[in-house]
């Protein structure tokens, strides 16, 4: 019997009050991988508003790791006071608190979106060198990585495990691996990106290896009653990169290693790529994934309406429901979502007077 997208949701030992998430977001409003009272205001409002899980943008486990000089960031144990305060806020409002860690790879030392998202120099507070799988850069205007050696490999491991043991300290009750949207992680599972020819690069299994340590470290760390999600973009939209079979096989091995759902995403290994962007998008991914590999799902992109979104967790397409652009525009989607439904919820009683 399948549930709906106001009925809670249990994941190890931490139940969520309903299947929406926030979706991590990019906020570009960070110094040296400090939260500030935006990421206080920008995630708190989400779980005031209703949400069952609240996920932090994606937050570097390395400096050399951040998309932009303005990324969140987990690399120092001065950032987890701060975070600290979110989480407890977070949690205070009836949400769950989660962090995405990440690292950028080939993406990295960039500027701002709303400033052009040029790649920096040293000079400009990018930062060299950039890390990747290979030597490839990611566009004609990227900057070209050097290829991780077998000291850089066991560092990121290592940069991974220790982000964990921080976003514990810091009062998050799930952990989201990056391994979508062509950072790092995702650079080691696409052929597009990974040219190696040691036991990181070529076959599927050499391909998927980095990400499996990193979730044997983490895991290693992270309690067992917290859950452990990863973030994978099902496929590249490029014929010869990664794609949902992979993907589907990569979740198997992720199972026993203690991966609790995967959050379905798509594309970003490569620009240009041809995605058939439109409502819902993305769905067939975590659909598929959640049937063929046993593994609960998210499903992300373009999902915008009550009925939407309640239709994929009825017909069994997804478990939850992650929204990003949706939750920018109305910080009280879940909330009004409800009533759309026909769903009795509590409105924080603060505002009660005012909605009622």
């Amino acid at each position: 019997m399948t549930a709906s997208l106001h009925e809670s949701l249990t994941l190890r030992g931490v139940t969520m009050r309903n299947r929406i998430g926030v979706s991590p977001m990019c906020e570009y409003s960070s110094v040296d991988g400090f939260a500030t009272d935006w990421h206080l205001v920008h995630l708190g409002s989400r779980a005031v508003g209703g949400a069952g899980l609240v996920l932090t943008e994606a937050t570097a486990v390395t400096a050399d790791g951040r998309i932009s000089p303005a990324d969140l960031g987990i690399y120092r144990d001065e950032h987890v006071d701060m975070l600290a305060r979110i989480t407890r806020f977070i949690s205070d409002q009836g949400a769950v608190p989660g962090i995405q860690l990440a690292h950028a790879g080939r993406k990295a030392s960039t500027d701002a979106p709303w400033r052009g998202g040029a790649p920096l120099a040293p000079a400009q507070q990018g930062w060299s060198p950039i890390m990747a799988p290979s030597a490839v850069a990611f566009s004609e205007r990227s900057l070209v990585p050097e290829a991780l050696d077998a000291a850089g490999l066991v560092a990121v491991v290592d940069a991974f495990r220790t982000a964990a043991t921080r976003a514990l300290d810091a009062g998050f009750r799930i952990v989201e691996l990056h391994a979508a949207h062509g950072y790092l992680l995702h650079e080691f599972l696409s052929p597009l990106s990974n040219q190696r020819t040691d036991a990181y690069g070529g076959s599927f299994d050499n391909r998927v290896r980095l990400l499996l340590e990193v979730t044997t470290a983490v895991r290693h760390v992270w309690p067992d009653s917290l859950p452990l999600l990863v973030r994978l973009s099902g496929t590249d939209w490029v014929p010869g990169g990664w794609d949902v079979d992979q993907s589907i096989a990569l979740a198997r091995l992720l199972i026993p290693l203690g991966v609790d759902l995967i959050d379905c995403s798509s594309g970003g290994i490569v620009p240009g790529a041809k995605i058939p962007v439109g409502p819902g998008y993305q769905v067939g991914i975590a659909e598929r994934i959640k049937r063929e590999a046993g593994m609960a799902t998210a499903a992300v992109g373009l999902i915008t309406d009550a009925q939407q979104a309640d239709a994929i967790v009825r017909s069994g397409q997804a478990d939850m429901v992650l929204l990003a652009r949706e939750m920018l525009r109305d910080p009280y989607w879940p909330l009004h979502a409800a009533k759309v439904l026909g769903v009795h919820v509590t409105w924080p009683v603060q505002y009660q007077r005012a909605v009622n």
